[in-house]
């Protein structure tokens, strides 16, 4: 299967070489698809110097989110499956195949990699895996899912259903909007295990507690009416 990988990228320079050398490296057929969301430390400089034909880059003049960044890519994927992929270090390309492998059988429309499974994570954040179970919760009980992780970045779509779906969401709203919205239309979803090293504020983790709250607006709002 040819893979689509979306990048949202917002001031990732200490970590965007690296990361785009891995996803590089994932031994599949694959386009690389970067948004930098209006980066000023330096990453647009970076992206500028990518000479991989399997890169395409686009940039918005002015910082809109991850939803957003997202959104952008999404008409521009020519792979049989698009994956989502952050443009820090938190999230390991070598279990692409492990994503894939459900749509490939035929028995998954969706298959988001979830941290809580039994991979390997880092031990830190009390607070934040608490929000993510409970957004996790909140979103289960609306859709009538079963997910142990819905804010996970490793999301996988067969490319022709993400791209059917209107979003909206500019920021981190995306996650629980794409829930909602191919729960409503049936889609199969899975769930496989997968590793995390995830990384502190200090690290540049940009997530905080008033994307929690918009979060669980938008659970509510893509559930009722949208």
């Amino acid at each position: 299967m040819k893979v689509s990988v979306i990048m949202p990228v917002y001031n990732e320079r200490a970590t965007i070489e690296e990361i785009i050398h891995r996803v590089l490296g994932v031994p599949l057929e694959l386009e690389l698809l970067v948004v930098d969301d209006a980066s000023g430390d330096g990453t647009g400089e970076i992206l500028r110097n990518l000479r991989d034909p399997r890169i395409q880059t686009y940039r918005h003049e002015t910082n809109k989110g991850k939803g957003a960044a997202i959104r952008t890519a999404i008409p521009h994927a020519t792979g049989d499956v698009i994956i989502i992929q952050d443009g820090d270090l938190e999230y390991d390309p070598g279990q692409f195949v492990l994503l894939i492998e459900p749509i490939e059988r035929g028995v998954a429309d969706v298959v988001y990699g979830s941290r809580f499974l039994g991979g390997s994570h880092r031990a830190h954040l009390f607070w934040h895996y608490v929000a993510n179970r409970f957004l996790t919760f909140a979103s289960n009980l609306l859709n009538n899912l079963k997910l142990s992780d819905m804010e996970t970045c490793y999301k996988c779509f067969r490319r022709e259903l993400l791209q059917s779906v209107r979003l909206r969401s500019n920021r981190f709203g995306f996650e629980p909007e794409v829930t909602a919205k191919l729960a409503r239309m049936r889609a199969r979803f899975y769930e496989i295990p997968i590793s995390y090293y995830g990384r502190d504020f200090a690290e540049g983790k940009k997530i905080r507690w008033k994307d929690g709250l918009a979060a669980l607006g938008a659970i509510l709002r893509y559930r009722f009416f949208d």
